[in-house]
């Protein structure tokens, strides 16, 4: 019924009376998602009405609400076919001034029309295929960034610069493409990066490095709603540029990280935004090529050195102050400031502690700190320090406690291959490869799926290459170690040995009633005995023995 009175209006109605009727329907439609298969006939006239009204000259407020309306009808996929033209696109891209490449926006009247032109397209785009291929064809892709190159230095039109960079996002997400265009032809990736310069108002000290004002506002929701588009653009320009690395890239992708790196050290309006900001940046660090992720770290200012070396000449009355020198301390490494790699770890242990979505929400910061730990040593360091201290207390297991350690290594045996193989790989890394670190801080138990699936089982370490510096052992460590169980990684009692109490005759009988329940459970094949071969790797027992024989045999020959 709503549609069809909406529809006699549009059609014989004057603009007043239209934009009075289509305001009535926007307003009691505004939350409706689904819609009445009945009523798809009188949607797809009404879009077509609304078109119509579009090309005459009605005023802006007549416009706007028309355009309210249509976006609520682009919701429905199965109406946009007969409704996405060559000529209703080109209508929708007049209203947005995408096609106008002198045109400037001084008309601040225009804006709400540009606005919900961009929410327009946004919905269809995303909905239509056809809308999807006359996308290409108008060449939408080049129309948006010379829109926002526009938009770029302009402080109050956030609103289009969002919307702008939620339809490149849509573009870029289904073709793949308008990446390769947006990254090379349009010059996507400076593009996009000043847009997020601009939307943290940032200011730099250095080539790349800005200055953090710990104590300012935070961003406004317009602002961090305008960064998160351009972090998600950013991510479809970038997602492949692992495989397309040039060192003429390197300066781009380093001024990329450095303002990332700030994005990680400020926060949005609430915390559910900051929460989003920085997911998208963590994911977005992910495609930058890990030789230019060292500049989210950065050597001392001279204030911080000075700030970081007077805890001790603080008065004990001064307790506030010590703690805020205490708390930038531990962000401190080597003469290093370690704030973005903090930030990280924090937002790496929030997603451990929401106990689901890991493989969404946890493996890209883990992932991310791995490369980050493997490639750059002072990170390595540092997120050593503080994920795997030197042990003192092991009377629990690994896997038992609050601490970020023992978080880590209850995902080592967690039900989701990917989630269980990047935390163990992140700690691995942090361990420098090394077998024998490793179960230190996991035990064999946890770290048997890592080590199998590496060929380290016997001992070892990995390929890579690390510095040679040796852990230093505590002395309770040392003291426990002779009692700490390999497998489970915790100090137990000394257990009494039953086997010392049997007669010859009692332990051949156990060791033979062993070996025909073994032999019992392979042969009805509810156990498979498994064996090493000589690269460390599990097989069947008879594979890996007659590998050995092999080997064995060629020695003698040799010999």
């Amino acid at each position: 019924m709503d549609e069809e009175r909406a529809l006699y209006i549009v059609r014989a109605g004057e603009a007043g009376a239209i934009e009075r009727v289509l305001r009535d329907y926007s307003d009691k439609h505004r939350a409706t998602f689904k819609f009445e298969p009945t009523d798809e006939d009188k949607r797809k006239k009404l879009c077509e009405g609304i078109f119509k009204v579009l090309v005459k000259d009605v005023p802006t407020t007549c416009q706007v609400s028309c355009l309210e309306v249509l976006r609520i009808l682009s919701r429905d996929k199965k109406i946009l076919v007969p409704v996405t033209t060559k000529e209703n696109m080109q209508i929708l891209l007049r209203l947005a001034k995408l096609n106008e490449l002198d045109d400037s926006l001084e008309k601040v009247s225009e804006f709400p029309v540009i606005v919900e032109s961009l929410k327009c397209l946004c919905n269809i785009v995303f909905n239509s295929q056809m809308a999807q291929q006359l996308s290409l064809e108008l060449n939408l892709a080049a129309k948006l960034c010379n829109l926002l190159r526009k938009c770029k230095d302009r402080k109050f039109i956030n609103d289009i610069k969002c919307f702008d960079l939620r339809l490149l996002f849509v573009l870029s997400l289904l073709h793949t493409d308008i990446r390769s265009q947006l990254r090379y032809e349009l010059q996507g990736l400076p593009l996009l990066t000043q847009i997020l310069e601009s939307a943290f108002s940032i200011k730099w000290t250095d080539e790349y490095e800005s200055a953090i004002d710990h104590n300012g506002p935070p961003l406004s929701p317009q602002e961090t709603d305008c960064a998160i588009e351009a972090l998600k653009a950013l991510f479809n320009v970038t997602v492949d540029s692992w495989k397309v690395h040039k060192e003429s890239d390197s300066h781009q992708f380093r001024v990329m990280a450095a303002v990332l790196r700030h994005c990680l050290l400020i926060v949005g309006p609430t915390e559910d935004k900051t929460e989003e900001l920085h997911s998208n940046a963590v994911n977005l660090l992910s495609n930058v090529p890990v030789s230019c992720l060292d500049v989210l770290i950065c050597p001392l200012t001279h204030e911080e050195t000075h700030e970081a070396t007077t805890l001790d000449e603080l008065p004990s009355d001064k307790t506030a102050e010590k703690e805020t020198v205490l708390k930038n301390k531990t962000m401190v490494y080597n003469g290093m400031n370690m704030e973005a790699i903090h930030v990280l770890l924090n937002f790496m242990e929030k997603r451990i502690d929401k106990g689901s979505s890991y493989r969404e929400g946890l493996t890209p910061v883990l992932s991310l700190l791995t490369e980050c730990s493997r490639a750059h040593r002072n990170i390595r360091k540092y997120l050593k320090d503080q994920v795997l201290p030197p042990l003192r207390d092991v009377t629990n297991r690994p896997e038992v406690g609050s601490t970020v350690r023992n978080k880590l290594v209850r995902l080592m045996t967690h039900v989701d291959l990917g989630v269980k193989q990047i935390a163990a790989e992140f700690l691995f890394v942090l361990c420098k490869e090394r077998v024998d670190s490793l179960l230190k801080y996991t035990g064999y138990g946890n770290a048997a799926g890592l080590l199998a699936a590496r060929g380290l089982l016997t001992g070892g370490r990995g390929d890579n290459w690390y510095s040679e510096d040796e852990d230093t052992d505590t002395e309770e460590y040392k003291n426990a170690k002779p009692n700490i169980n390999l497998i489970t990684g915790h100090l137990e009692e000394p257990m009494p040995n039953l086997i010392d109490e049997m007669t010859e005759e009692q332990k051949e009988y156990e060791a033979m009633k062993l070996v025909n329940m073994l032999d019992k459970l392979s042969r009805e094949e509810l156990l498979k005995p498994m064996g090493l071969k000589p690269d460390g790797t599990i097989t069947p027992l008879e594979e890996a023995l007659s590998q050995y024989s092999v080997i064995e045999e060629t020695s003698s020959d040799t010999d």
